[in-house]
């Protein structure tokens, strides 16, 4: 081996080190109903203490994530959490689920004939199975005495942004602030939680999978309830506008600093 092949080696294991450093603060956990399992990882803060008081975030990852492996769905969004740096300054219990290949987060027939997707919600016909595991999974974590049933925040991206407008109106007195990301849902039914939960709405204006005019969509509603969510479109993204909103120093910082009422 060279001494250039030997330094490109060493490269990659300090980098599989350091991403194996991060994951595996995430526990591998399982919820079981019946036939169904909900794969979920959890990570708790550091110095965890049963009798402390933790705020709790819910991510939920888009379609490329789903499986059964119990890993893809840190991909994108995994790491914001786990920095020794944020686990410090804002200690908190975050869920990762991840969501079966064949099924989705929200209620919504997709067409992928062509490109953005067409998109018909159907709140109407209740919650997929694994959105109603997620909000039994939710319900059960802030039930907990060392969580804060007052800061509870919701994230998604892509297929897991439209479980975030969807989740949002299922349970609409739940969360203190929420982070849909390139996701869209029904407008008409952010009525039920748009003066109780402030959002901050990610999209990128190049999105050629979903479109960002889902995004406005659910800001026009918003507006129309007379709320002013945040609202960031990205002239130069594409569907992954979620790499520029985890890079916002402000995303943190706003997400934590609410705190229901």
């Amino acid at each position: 081996m060279t001494t250039r092949q030997l330094s490109f080696f060493m490269l990659f294991l300090a980098c599989n080190l350091a991403a194996a450093q991060w994951q595996s603060k995430y526990k591998t956990k399982m919820l079981i109903d019946g036939n169904d399992t909900l794969r979920y990882r959890i990570m708790y803060p550091k110095n965890f203490k049963e009798d402390g008081n933790y705020p709790v975030v819910l991510f939920l990852h888009g379609a490329g994530e789903r499986g059964n492996d119990n890993e893809k769905q840190l991909w994108n969004g995994g790491k914001l959490f786990a920095t020794d740096y944020l686990q410090e300054r804002y200690p908190a219990v975050v869920i990762f689920p991840q969501c079966p290949r064949d099924s989705y987060w929200a209620s919504v027939d997709v067409d992928r004939s062509s490109y953005p997707i067409n998109l018909d919600f159907k709140y109407s016909e209740g919650p997929t199975k694994p959105m109603q595991m997620v909000m039994d999974l939710l319900d059960s974590t802030i039930a907990e005495p060392y969580t804060k049933d007052d800061q509870v925040y919701l994230m998604g991206l892509s297929m897991g942004g439209m479980g975030t407008f969807e989740l949002l109106s299922r349970k609409p007195n739940t969360f203190a602030a929420a982070v849909p990301i390139c996701g869209g849902g029904e407008p008409e039914s952010v009525s039920v939680y748009a003066k109780n939960t402030p959002l901050w709405v990610f999209h990128g204006a190049q999105d050629n999978v979903v479109h960002p005019l889902q995004s406005m969509e659910m800001v026009s509603a918003l507006l129309k309830e007379g709320v002013h969510p945040k609202f960031t479109m990205y002239d130069f993204a594409n569907h992954n506008s979620w790499d520029p909103a985890f890079a916002e120093p402000d995303l943190l910082p706003w997400l934590f600093s609410h705190i229901k009422k």
